[in-house]
């Protein structure tokens, strides 16, 4: 009994050791839109609350795309037509959206983006589909060299418990500060100065609010701080709640300090082209537009037999829920863009990819994954006019 008490003190001590990870204030309540990363002015948009500050920015791209072009001797009236790309979630199913962007590029029809948008795995995808097919090669090298350890580290009990995670993303941290640079960053900037714009979503868990993040503003800034910014806006896209760590971003209202606590921007919502609130005839002058939507995941049901045990009738009933909130994004952009008079493109996983995957980074899956999109986009036949849910599948070639 003496040494089972003594057994007892020593968990109790060190359990007390296990102190929740600290955090700065959070932003108060009602303040959020005017809390300011790094001080600078429309380097994010809340996607649910004023638009005005998101359609300002629309115009002065559009300004600066107009400068651009007078500067390389092109006409401006007609404005050329301008291509959106949205790049959904999806985990270790980006290598779709990597394997169709190297693709699109073979086959001689990928266009260069207006504006490109990302989400979590999208959000890793959207820098590089973002600066071109120069960044092809980068992309492929990511999406068929990663696995499990690239990417998390697992902890112990007391950790889980007593931490913000049930795994250590710093691995993933690490291969995002290698390829996520200061000359990355750089170019970006260098393409917002031409009116091109790319948005990375994430999750305010305090506020509950999606927020819309303008990278090449940050890149204009050249903020001291802009480059570790960047790089903890990639994380925070992709920090699945509960599973990675949470990122803490600092902010500034009336010279005070406080820390928003973000999250996967897939805890609202998979993917995103621009708020449904939001008319593209706000934001410029008529012009030819088109979407283009990767989705990296199936849109049919993914059968599996689920074991009659707690952790797994949950995941299954989480993975349910998030595949939903995909295909309902799905409909909400078709919907759009049909009110916008926008032309729709959409690629997602087919039935007819049947490769399994042994873990969730699964090299060899990954890899066959990156191998189907690059050879349908190569040969013309990814893209689809709507969402199968509400048409019949029909592929076209080209874009």
């Amino acid at each position: 009994m003496r040494w089972l008490s003594f057994g007892w003190l020593v968990m109790v001590v060190g359990l007390a050791g296990c102190a929740v990870p600290e955090r700065g204030p959070a932003v108060p309540l009602g303040r959020a839109e005017q809390a300011r990363p790094l001080g600078i002015a429309d380097v994010r948009f809340f996607a649910d609350g004023d638009l005005e500050p998101m359609i300002r920015e629309g115009r002065r791209a559009q300004a600066r795309e107009e400068a651009a072009l007078r500067a390389s001797g092109k006409p401006t009236a007609p404005l050329p037509p301008a291509h959106f790309l949205a790049i959904s979630g999806g985990g270790a199913n980006g290598a779709f959206g990597a394997g169709l962007l190297n693709g699109w590029t073979a086959s001689g029809q990928r266009p260069t983006f207006n504006v490109v948008t990302g989400i979590s795995t999208g959000a890793l995808i959207a820098p590089f589909a973002f600066l071109g097919p120069a960044y092809d090669e980068t992309l492929r090298e990511i999406y068929t060299s990663m696995s499990a350890e690239r990417i998390f580290r697992r902890r112990n009990l007391i950790a889980i418990f007593f931490g913000d995670a049930l795994v250590d993303a710093t691995p993933l941290g690490e291969m995002i500060d290698k390829y996520a640079d200061q000359a990355l960053l750089d170019a970006i900037g260098r393409d917002y100065e031409q009116g091109r714009l790319l948005l990375i979503g994430t999750t305010d868990l305090d506020a509950q609010r999606p927020v819309v993040w303008n990278i090449g503003a940050l890149a204009a800034s050249h903020h001291p701080r802009a480059l570790d910014l960047f790089r903890k806006i990639l994380r925070a896209s992709t920090a699945i709640p509960g599973a990675f760590q949470p990122v803490l971003i600092d902010v500034e209202i009336d010279g005070a300090t406080f820390q928003e606590m973000h999250v996967d921007g897939g805890a609202i919502v998979q993917l995103f082209l621009y708020p449904p609130s939001l008319e593209v005839r706000q934001v410029g002058e008529e012009r030819a537009r088109s979407a283009y939507i990767v989705r990296n995941g199936r849109v049919d049901p993914d059968h599996a037999e689920t074991e009659p045990r707690t952790i797994s009738i949950a995941g299954r009933a989480i993975a349910t829920m998030l595949a939903a909130s995909g295909n309902n994004d799905l409909l909400r952009t078709y919907f759009v863009t049909r009110r916008d008079g926008v032309d729709y493109n959409l690629a997602f996983i087919g039935s007819d990819f049947a490769v399994d995957r042994a873990t969730e980074f699964d090299q060899a899956y990954m890899q066959a994954l990156y191998d189907y999109g690059y050879q349908r986009a190569a040969a013309g036949v990814v893209w689809h006019k709507a969402p199968p849910s509400l048409a019949p599948q029909r592929r076209r070639t080209g874009s």
